[in-house]
């Protein structure tokens, strides 16, 4: 009888993981763990399974130890600050680090291996730093192999941390086991030579890895409510534990959390099922969760591609556990209500739809946002301000309360222009690398304003078939920058011939590439009346002394590029008599001068009169509008003004 159930097993594992082949599935993790509660411990026994896709033996494995970051104050991840001020006097007294160490590694003729394991240090010379684990190979894994190794390790589970951790009876548990990095073959992304690709973990910056199969088998009390990846294959209650097995394919990573204080609500959109975990004290928030995801889910949808998974989990943090808000992995994403915080502030919709899109932009479209965070994050608040704009209005999709409203593009434009940073480095910059700081406002906000802009250039239709041909050329892959670049070069040229000249690169070296800011302005505006000729005209003897008003005007408008950034701009120029025109300029020389001859006066000109240029940073001094005539104090003013320059002006003379 018992070879019958494994059979079955087997058999319903192959279905689960055999169904819509949609990745390389190169690496595959089975994990088999017990929470300890009591002492904040986990003990696992972990099975990979890697395939070797370049063309040469492979003689090292790479894996990433996520929770080493948290074993002192000497690593490199706290090293960079991520805790500000560092630990709590009580975390400190109480030793809250946490870690993790691989007791065993054997390959598949059970021969052990991690005698021979060392920590390395490819980004640094933190030799404190144990977040890359090198394991040399007995036997190098040949190319188009599999190879299985089987693991046994533990780890403490830190105090809540940026991202992971437990406090009191919450435990988010992400970047939580022994993951390898991505072995990259000569030509692929940047790779010059095969190479591992398996970077430490630092305050900035989270995910690069393979697409895998996952199944995953969590052991603990039974009273404890859990939310993972993927789907509940199965649950089995033994005395006072239970184990929750999840499975999930074609995905780059796994996260779960759990807490026995969760209550779960469940939705359906279309084929997926919407869970929220929630505390009790936040399920009166489930409503705004669900109808910001689902415009989110409809959005992506149609826009962009299938959702291709049947699941998708929501964490929803207590107070004590709010640094593992705002996070996404596959198919499991978390938010932040701040429930004490009025409706028109919506927090819960942005951090839900922003860690939502996630799933395309780092997990389908599998980015490196250690060395290319604007991929992941600015790609990711360009669609969060598509789908809040839609969802709940351009204007009033951030924050609509008591009379203030705030959209999504100028919350982002305020995000980006009112930080101290804004040239602190280019757009590429990797995420450990922003020096001068910026991380933030560069790599997301910067980024969505310029994609953006890129989109007020060659049009919003150009732009959404650049965004869903990136997504299906790439999906289940990993682009590089220029891979986005090259889709764009393509389609504005399929869509634009050579408008824009041979290629978009010129706009990526000051985009991307740069770190000009961008900044048009009307400088002024002047309306001469057109006179009939006087002087000596037709001989030197008659004078012409009397000038007749011809009833027309010579007008000018005078527009400046007051920044580096050179963009082609659109300029609207008004007339008297409500008639107005619009006229282009490719924005390269510093200044340039619209000359009209006729009967109407221009009584105002705007720049950019679409707000195209939204990496534009002031807005203000885009219009220029003539003054009207005045009478009064003003007036008067005025015109002592003008009469005392003048005496000032000729007393210079003598001087």
């Amino acid at each position: 009888m018992r070879w019958i159930c494994v059979l079955l097993f087997l058999i319903l594992q192959g279905a689960l993981f055999a169904q819509d082949v949609l990745s390389p599935r190169i690496a595959n993790y089975d994990i088999d763990l017990v929470l300890d509660t009591e002492n904040k411990q986990v003990q696992a026994d972990q099975v990979v399974r890697w395939k070797n896709i370049s063309s040469a033996p492979v003689s090292e494995l790479q894996f990433h130890l996520y929770y080493n970051a948290f074993k002192s104050s000497e690593s490199t991840f706290m090293k960079e600050g991520s805790l500000g001020g560092g630990m709590s006097a009580e975390s400190l007294e109480q030793c809250d680090w946490g870690w993790v160490e691989v007791q065993s590694l054997k390959d598949s003729a059970g021969v052990e291996l991690i005698a021979g394991a060392e920590y390395i240090h490819p980004d640094d010379d933190n030799e404190q730093d144990q977040t890359v684990l090198r394991v040399p190979l007995r036997e190098a894994v040949q190319p188009g192999e599999y190879a299985t190794f089987s693991m046994k390790w533990q780890s403490k589970i830190p105090k809540i941390m940026p991202r992971t951790g437990y406090n009191r009876d919450y435990y988010f548990m992400v970047q939580w086991f022994p993951k390898l990095g991505v072995y990259e073959p000569a030509g692929m992304r940047y790779a010059e030579e095969d190479q591992w690709n398996c970077h430490q973990y630092h305050a900035s910056g989270e995910y690069y890895s393979d697409f895998g199969n996952y199944d995953v088998s969590i052991n603990m009390p039974s009273d404890f409510v859990v939310g993972a990846s993927g789907t509940l294959a199965e649950k089995i209650e033994e005395g006072d534990r239970a184990t929750w097995r999840y499975v999930l394919s074609d995905v780059i990573d796994f996260g779960w959390a759990a807490s026995p204080q969760f209550v779960e609500t469940i939705r359906q959109w279309k084929d997926v099922e919407i869970k929220l975990l929630t505390y009790p004290e936040h399920v009166h928030c489930a409503e705004r969760y669900f109808g910001a995801v689902t415009a989110a889910f409809e959005y992506m949808d149609e826009h962009i591609g299938d959702y291709p998974y049947s699941t998708l989990t929501i964490v929803d943090p207590p107070i004590h556990g709010v640094f593992s808000g705002g996070m996404e992995y596959p198919t499991f994403i978390s938010s932040v209500s701040f429930c004490f915080l009025p409706k028109g502030i919506r927090t819960p919709e942005t951090l839900v739809v922003h860690e939502f899109v996630h799933q395309y932009f780092m997990q389908m479209v599998a980015t490196h946002e250690v060395e290319e965070p604007w991929m992941d994050e600015g790609f990711t608040t360009y669609f969060e301000g598509k789908i809040l704009d839609g969802y709940m209005g351009k204007y009033t999709s951030t924050i609509d309360w008591l009379g203030v409203q705030v959209g999504n593009e100028s919350f982002n434009r305020a995000e980006f222009f009112n930080d101290e940073n804004l040239m602190a480095a280019p757009s590429d910059t990797k995420s450990y690398e922003f020096d001068e700081g910026g991380y933030g406002t560069i790599a997301y906000n910067k980024t969505a304003l310029w994609l953006t802009t890129l989109e007020g250039i060659v049009g919003e239709e150009t732009m959404k078939v650049i965004m869903r041909s990136y997504f299906d050329k790439w999906k289940f892959k990993h682009p590089c920058g220029q891979d986005f670049i090259n889709v764009v070069n393509e389609v504005v040229s399929e869509k634009h011939g050579d408008t824009f000249g041979a290629d978009m690169n010129w706009f990526f070296d000051q985009a991307l590439y740069g770190t000009d800011l961008c900044d048009y302005q009307v400088k002024g505006i002047e309306n001469k009346e057109q006179k009939s000729a006087s002087g000596y005209l037709s001989n030197f003897e008659d004078c012409v002394t009397e000038e007749g008003q011809l009833g027309k005007y010579s007008s000018k408008v005078i527009v400046q590029r007051t920044e580096g950034m050179q963009l082609p701009v659109e300029v609207e120029i008004f007339f008297d008599n409500g008639e107005s025109v619009l006229k282009s300029w490719d924005g390269i020389e510093r200044a340039t001068t619209f000359v009209f001859n006729g009967d109407h006066k221009i009584i105002k000109a705007v720049v950019d009169p679409d707000r195209k240029l939204t990496i534009d940073k002031n807005w203000i001094n885009n219009s220029y509008v003539v003054a009207a005539d005045r009478a009064g104090i003003r007036y008067y003013f005025s015109k002592l003004f003008l009469a005392t320059q003048r005496v000032l002006e000729s007393l210079m003379v003598l001087i």
